[in-house]
């Protein structure tokens, strides 16, 4: 059965890690036969990118003339402007991160999607969202576009680090990988280096340091990867380990430790190139985006027979849940309106930016006591 599957984000105009997840999403139903259609209400590049794939994208849901079969909620605020325009249409939320915001639990929504265990313990220990609701159906990587490079030299030579966040480590890493004679890459964001094609990218080195979707795509690529961001370090993926590691998506569970550079020079001289090239075979046995694209495809038909069986919706308990959620909502909104609330965002803004020269980056002062001073204006 063909699907029309809308897809919800709340922005398209970066290289996120959700903005991403819908392109290989869309694009691969699309190639399947069924008809995609993606709302944001804020287009830039990656929706231009994805109308040139020929899915259609719109910022206004009255461009939708017809009804979806189901939809794939991604954020609250978009899902839920989804499921309140096409009534009787059922849904599927998904959560792609520990600090991804607190799914609303609408009547509609009736499959809960974690991307790894992680989120899944969040899910059902502290949002409350019925455990018989929630499956975990682990990230992926379009093999197709992350080609594995040629053989890894026995000592590595260059490294990456890939991360939006990137500025805000780089130096500890670089610092690690000159003990042993490694130069140093940054891509992303905060450098002003935003890797745009990755897959041309990545095969370039012989070592990432990375986490989560950035470090599969590495892996899938054949490079070494130590887990990496300025939340702490992780350990060099083995063999031996990455099973475990990509239950957690090689997240935050898996960043235990401080990001130093004593540590970074001793997951360095682990390096492997054997273990690596077996990591990389793993990683793209297990993880290929057609297996997920089947376990989406094959929730979709759950919910949609599953609302079918049930029957109308309860008109009525939509519309407390709906209540709720604007509660809940408007609580949030009186909050980010404060004016302390806009000062303090705009001096992360200042010093993000700041830090994306090196000149400047020079004359910042540490994190810890740039917090500090944003703790103390916070408790103005």
């Amino acid at each position: 059965m063909s699907l029309r599957v809308l897809i919800t984000n709340f922005k398209l105009s970066g290289r996120s890690g959700s903005e991403l997840y819908v392109w290989d999403l869309a694009t691969a139903l699309l190639a399947r036969g069924h008809r995609p259609i993606v709302f944001s209400p804020v287009l830039g590049r990656l929706a231009r990118e994805l109308r040139e794939a020929t899915v259609p994208v719109v910022s206004d849901l009255r461009g939708v003339s017809a009804a979806p079969d189901v939809i794939h909620g991604q954020h609250n605020l978009e899902t839920m402007r989804a499921v309140l325009h096409f009534p009787g249409v059922p849904a599927v939320r998904v959560c792609h991160g520990w600090s991804d915001e607190r799914p609303v639990q609408f009547p509609r929504i009736r499959q809960f999607v974690a991307v790894d265990d992680t989120v899944r313990d969040r899910m059902i220990g502290e949002w409350g969202v019925p455990a018989a609701r929630v499956q975990v159906l682990l990230n992926f990587v379009d093999l197709t576009r992350f080609r594995p490079r040629d053989a890894l030299p026995a000592t590595p030579a260059r490294a990456l680090v890939f991360s939006n966040a990137a500025a805000r480590h780089v130096d500890i890493v670089n610092a690690g990988c000159a003990d042993r004679g490694v130069a140093v890459d940054a891509a992303g964001a905060s450098v002003g280096a935003v890797a745009t094609a990755p897959e041309h990218l990545l095969g370039r080195y012989d070592l990432v340091f990375a986490k989560a979707r950035c470090a599969l795509e590495a892996m899938a690529c054949g490079t070494a990867v130590i887990l990496c961001d300025e939340a702490g370090l992780g350990p060099l993926v083995t063999a031996a380990n990455v099973d475990g590691l990509r239950r957690l998506n090689f997240g935050i569970r898996t960043l235990g430790r401080p990001l130093t550079r004593a540590g970074v020079s001793r997951e360095l001289a682990k390096y492997d190139p054997i273990d690596a090239a077996e990591v990389t075979r793993k990683v793209r046995s297990t993880a290929g985006l057609d297996a997920a694209v089947d376990g989406l495809i094959g929730i979709y038909e759950d919910v949609i027979e599953e609302h079918r069986r049930d029957g109308p919706a309860d008109a009525a308990l939509e519309l407390r849940a709906a209540a709720d959620y604007l509660a809940d909502a408007g609580a949030g909104l009186r909050t980010a309106h404060s004016v302390r609330s806009h000062a303090y965002g705009l001096l992360r803004q200042v010093y993000f930016e700041c830090e994306r020269s090196a000149v400047l980056r020079a004359a910042l002062p540490r994190r810890s006591a740039a917090r500090r001073l944003g703790a103390k204006l916070w408790s103005r």
